[in-house]
């Protein structure tokens, strides 16, 4: 982590060069002002060390306020090495991201680089305002323009077909709490509107969800094998091929190379995907990682599957959440599966499978990407 006595020491170095500015400015005019005399304020006039500390304290919305009350305050809050700090202080926090508010600072296996590996070469501040879920949020319920009202309105008057989702990923079967299962006995936060009789080459079409009581969707589980190897396979932390995809001929390796045919037509039908991540910091090794990459990869490469506007939902999912029990920071999923590099609009949600938290943000986020209006 970026040290405390680092911003500290920028701060200082800002407000004697700002003194220094005043002082020669005074010496000019013939004006005589106490040197530690800022605005006369009692805010201007305390330590840098307790200013921080303040600073520490307020959302990003107060900073850039504060930085709007004099000229002092304006350098002190646009300096890029407090906002490098509250970057790196805040990211690991965040609950989610997508392909439009990803990081843009180096990322280097599970940590993000610190001091003397990072330059100060980012506006850090225009940085985090990005890609913070308080601001994005903030943006996203602004109001939209008048074309935009328009549009919205003529689009409300076409009839949207029951969007449908494909749901797979190691976080379906290697949790000890069933995600789909507790979607499923959860009618207070996703109603079942319907459970299809209709097949997709013999392949069950999936379970029709209502959402805020006026969305339909549908979620089809993708599931790497049968209940009885899936259940045995996590009791005894076995990893198993996922029959999903086909593999290289004569090896073991875990790597898909391509989406099994018999899946083809049931994938092109879907308008997305979820892809269930495992982020509970008991998983195995980074082969895991490897082979998650390649299974998100191939079913977005594969022809007439993953068109690239087909967004993908990647749930960052946990049992339960508790004091002794952590989990993966979303923006370390976000890396580890090397989502920056996918053409797909995509987010990744912090998720518990127990309470469901963070499945809804998800939700709405895959609903709005795939053409369907909030």
């Amino acid at each position: 982590m970026l040290s405390r006595s680092i911003v500290v020491q920028s701060l200082r170095s800002i407000r004697d060069r700002f003194f220094d500015t005043r002082r020669q400015i005074n010496e000019q005019n013939d004006v005589q002002e106490t040197v530690d005399d800022v605005t006369g304020a009692s805010l201007d006039n305390l330590s840098v060390d307790m200013q921080f500390l303040i600073m520490t304290f307020l959302s990003p919305q107060d900073l850039c306020r504060l930085g709007g009350t004099s000229t002092y305050w304006r350098s002190m809050v646009r300096d890029p090495v407090l906002w490098k700090y509250f970057l790196l202080r805040d990211m690991p926090l965040w609950q989610s991201f997508d392909h439009l508010s990803v990081p843009r600072v180096k990322l280097s296996g599970s940590t993000v680089l610190y001091d003397s590996q990072m330059q100060f070469d980012h506006d850090y501040m225009a940085e985090y305002l990005r890609i913070c879920p308080d601001c994005r949020n903030q943006w996203r319920h602004q109001p939209s323009s008048t074309f935009e009202s328009v549009t919205s309105f003529f689009q409300s008057l076409v009839p949207v077909s029951e969007p449908q989702f494909a749901m797979f990923g190691p976080g379906l079967e290697q949790l000890e709490i069933s995600l789909m299962t507790k979607i499923m006995t959860s009618p207070d936060l996703l109603p079942i509107a319907g459970i299809p009789h209709r097949q997709i080459d013999g392949i069950g079409s999936g379970i029709s969800f209502k959402h805020k009581d006026q969305h339909r969707f549908n979620i089809v589980t993708l599931y790497s094998t049968n209940r009885t190897e899936r259940e045995r396979a996590r009791l005894e932390h076995l990893s198993l091929r996922s029959k999903l995809f086909v593999y290289q001929e004569d090896s073991e390796s875990s790597i898909p190379l391509s989406l099994n045919p018999m899946f083809n037509q049931v994938c092109q039908a879907m308008n997305g995907f979820i892809f269930v991540a495992n982020a509970e910091t008991e998983r195995g090794a980074d082969r895991e990682w490897e082979e998650e990459r390649a299974q998100i990869r191939v079913m977005l490469e594969e022809p007439e599957v993953g068109a690239v506007s087909r967004p993908i939902l990647v749930l960052s999912c946990v049992s339960r959440e508790s004091a002794d029990r952590h989990r993966i920071p979303c923006v370390t999923v976000a890396h580890q599966l090397q989502l920056s590099l996918l053409s797909n609009p995509w987010m990744v949600q912090d998720t518990n499978a127990e309470t469901l938290t963070g499945l809804l943000d998800g939700i709405d986020w895959l609903l709005k990407h795939s053409g369907v209006k909030l």
